[in-house]
């Protein structure tokens, strides 16, 4: 992993900082704004369904996953929660995070639970939330079965285009259930017509407080 710095965004909660990437893990407006409202207001919240299967594209810092998880305690049935990451981060960079003390104070060791748990299998953190992460490349990652909500939370797409093709937003149409979502930070028009040439019908909403426009939410009418 390249070198990491530490970065306080606007809404006071952390992000890191690639250098040799110059790339940002989240919007510096705000990380903990931009997650809450590009994963679970505009994505999670869409779906209907009281037990989603949810599949993240970049496990990263794990502030989705957590605040995934928080949502599933108030009254989700059973949230299957499956993310890839390619390049898990060190134990002393999560704990300088600090985004339990943010969220949720009391809820601290089920943030690191989340980061302490074997990859490839499912372990369930709590009753309500089964996490599996897999330690892989998006890109060559073999799918199978079907997801209700998909977090689309890769590096910009002038950072890592082979994230971002037209054969990758196919296959995750494929093994999206139907009545399905899709959401991602990103709104370049590219980004929005490969959506619709795969089949999702796209929407483009309103960004995070302080941050970006739009966003793009995408979703499975059969």
């Amino acid at each position: 992993m390249e070198r990491i710095v530490l970065i306080r965004t606007d809404d006071g909660s952390h992000t890191l900082y690639l250098p040799e990437m110059d790339e940002h893990y989240h919007s510096t407006k705000g990380a903990l704004t931009e997650s809450q409202h590009v994963f679970i207001e505009m994505g999670l919240h869409r779906f209907p369904g009281r037990s989603p299967h949810i599949l993240e594209v970049g496990f990263g810092t794990g502030l989705n996953a957590f605040l995934t998880l928080l949502e599933a305690e108030k009254g989700y049935d059973a949230v299957h929660y499956t993310t890839l990451e390619r390049y898990p981060l060190a134990t002393e960079v999560i704990r300088q995070l600090e985004y339990p003390s943010r969220i949720e104070s009391g809820e601290q060791e089920l943030y690191y639970r989340l980061h302490q748990a074997e990859w490839d299998q499912d372990i369930a953190i709590t009753p309500r939330f089964t996490l599996c992460k897999r330690e892989v490349d998006f890109q060559t990652f073999s799918f199978s079965g079907k997801y209700d909500v998909v977090y689309f939370d890769a590096f910009a797409p002038e950072k890592q285009p082979g994230m971002w093709t037209q054969e990758l937003f196919n296959k995750l149409y494929a093994h999206l259930s139907e009545g399905g979502v899709l959401t991602t930070y990103c709104a370049k028009g590219v980004i929005r017509r490969m959506l619709q040439s795969a089949g999702f019908t796209v929407e483009r909403l309103p960004g995070p407080p302080g941050g970006k426009r739009e966003i793009l939410r995408a979703l499975k009418i059969l």
